[in-house]
């Protein structure tokens, strides 16, 4: 086991072991671990050399790929704190990030998509004050600024120099990492070295991750999930397989070429995956697991799973440094079906009374509660909104409603804010979510409330349906009445073409909600019960 779990040096140890091995790919294109072990320490020193240092906060702005392996190592043996932003974050949330932040060196893109990111970040060195310096990853000729430098020059000017000693003492910051902002304004969450370090190598242990494995993250580095599958695949000295963005049919095609044997993705990908024309199981033999998680997943999208990859399902919060919990290969059908599995090492999970607010043993609904090395030390800048979810005793509320069974198996049942109240009685959105996806013909669902003057609020099921399925709102009231108690059946169906998501792959529930809620209200319930509203619903602006 690892005597400390700070990231430069246990990179720098899997470089020294097997400074060959492979550390990234594109196909086309790899990285060894010790080039990349090279590199990070070259722009280290370069990064030093412009007076950044110890405690200063580096913004990763990038799609997957090596310059965000390299930029998250440099920053992690300057000591400095890196702060991912996602590419697709829209030029407020960005700015907000960014100054909240204290960021004082961005790492970005000079074009993505249909984004100038080099002339957005021109703006932004004015504007912000904290704001001293600009790394592109691009080829333009940046001799007209001396606050902007590409990525290559930096490496090359800071290759064969030293980089100042830090202590290597993981209980220091590594990352914040901001919230996806679905239930109110983004909040940066701190977590240190051994927060996310050792999550990950936990993870990839119950993964069984080894140098042989190729693993696919289809998730960004900018989220937690994804971020925490990059530093677990580096710990493991496996090999990551790096996809810019997520785009199904070219995960596939590069699945095949590469001989991927690991996939990290949200229940999304995975129906898209099977969705698109190229899919092709037979073709996908080296895959020998996945990894779910980042949202709800049920137990008719695992079974689907199960058929191509033998899929393990994980729990957790970007302020639990990733997992909290995830199933395991020897657990049976049901736990790995209808659960999120158990806790890693380390990691307590109790469950709280609503009502009490204390904590108390298995079998009960309650609001989960985590304690262990694994949690943020707080939100940034934000100490009233830290104090509402750590306890005295070092518990983190999730906000998330769950019951945990006497052999320790945790199953969630929804956000504690997305609990709907029907005419007094509670009704937990992911119960309902997962007995509807059992259904033949659909292929996601989201629950939610809609705001109702008479009954409080109602149920509304939001179907994806199955591709070239015929389905109606009618049919999937009578197939819940025939798989669930009368007081469970939805009041409304509607169909959806796709999910409004965030960049982390959650719904946007809110965002579904608010497209509901007038046309809801002016129904009575009788008249709800007895008619589901057919038509597509569609969003602008995702």
């Amino acid at each position: 086991m690892a005597a400390s779990w700070s990231l430069a040096p246990l990179v720098s140890q899997r470089a020294q072991e097997h400074p060959t091995r492979p550390l990234a790919t594109t196909g086309d294109r790899t990285w060894t671990y010790q080039q990349v072990d090279a590199d990070a320490s070259s722009l280290a020193a370069a990064l030093s050399e412009l007076g950044l240092g110890r405690g200063d906060r580096i913004a990763v702005n990038l799609p997957n790929g090596i310059e965000w392996i390299i930029a998250t190592l440099a920053a992690a043996r300057l000591g400095a704190v890196l702060v991912p932003v996602s590419p697709q974050l829209s030029v407020h949330d960005l700015r907000y990030q960014l100054r909240h932040a204290e960021v004082s060196c961005v790492v970005t893109i000079e074009q993505w998509g249909a984004v100038d990111f080099l002339q957005r970040f021109e703006e932004l060195l004015g504007d912000l004050p904290d704001l001293q310096y600009v790394v592109t990853v691009g080829d333009e000729d940046l001799w007209y600024d001396d606050r902007i430098f590409q990525f290559e020059d930096l490496v090359s000017r800071g290759a064969g120099r030293s980089v100042p000693e830090v202590p290597d003492d993981d209980t220091q910051d590594l990352a914040v990492l901001y919230t996806s902002g679905t239930m109110g304004k983004p909040k940066g969450v701190v977590l240190s070295h051994r927060a996310l370090v050792e999550n990950a190598v936990r993870t990839a242990q119950v993964l069984e991750l080894s140098p042989e494995d190729h693993v696919l993250t289809a998730v960004s580095f900018s989220a937690i999930f994804g971020f925490s599958a990059m530093l677990g695949t580096m710990a493991s000295g496996a090999t990551l397989v790096l996809q810019p963005a997520f785009d199904a049919a070219e995960a596939l095609s590069l699945m095949v070429r590469t001989q991927v044997t690991v996939l990290h993705g949200v229940p999304t990908q995975y129906h898209l995956l099977m969705r698109e024309d190229s899919f092709d199981a037979s073709r996908l033999k080296s895959l020998r697991t996945g990894l779910m998680a980042g949202t709800a997943v049920g137990e008719a999208l695992v079974r689907k799973v199960r058929r191509w990859c033998d899929v393990l399902v994980a729990y957790g919060l970007t302020e639990t440094g990733a997992v909290v919990s995830i199933t395991r290969f020897g657990d049976s059908d049901d736990v790995r079906g209808h659960s999120v599995g158990s806790t890693l090492p380390g990691v307590e999970v109790m469950s709280m009374d609503l009502v009490t607010g204390q904590l108390h043993g298995p079998e009960s609904v309650g609001e989960l509660a985590v304690r262990g090395p694994n949690l943020m030390r707080g939100y940034l800048r934000m100490p009233a909104e830290t104090a509402k979810v750590l306890t005295p005793d070092g518990y983190f509320l999730t906000g998330d409603l769950g019951i945990i069974d006497e052999d320790g198996t945790v199953r969630i049942l929804g956000r504690r804010q997305e609990t709907i109240t029907r005419g007094g009685q509670q009704l937990y959105p992911r119960d309902l979510e997962d007995r509807l996806r059992a259904h033949p013909a659909v292929d996601d669902v989201c629950v939610i409330g809609v705001p109702h003057d008479v009954m409080g609020e109602l149920v509304c099921a939001c179907i994806v349906a199955v591709e070239g399925a015929v389905i109606t709102g009618d049919e999937i009231k009578r197939f819940a009445r025939d798989t669930m108690s009368a007081d469970k059946v939805p009041d409304l169906v509607r169909f959806f073409d796709t999910f409004p998501m965030t960049g982390s792959g959650k719904v946007r529930r809110r965002e579904i909600a608010r497209a509901i809620a007038l046309s809801a209200n002016t129904m009575s319930a009788s008249a709800l019960h007895a008619n589901a509203l057919d038509h597509p619903a569609s969003f602008s602006g995702q």
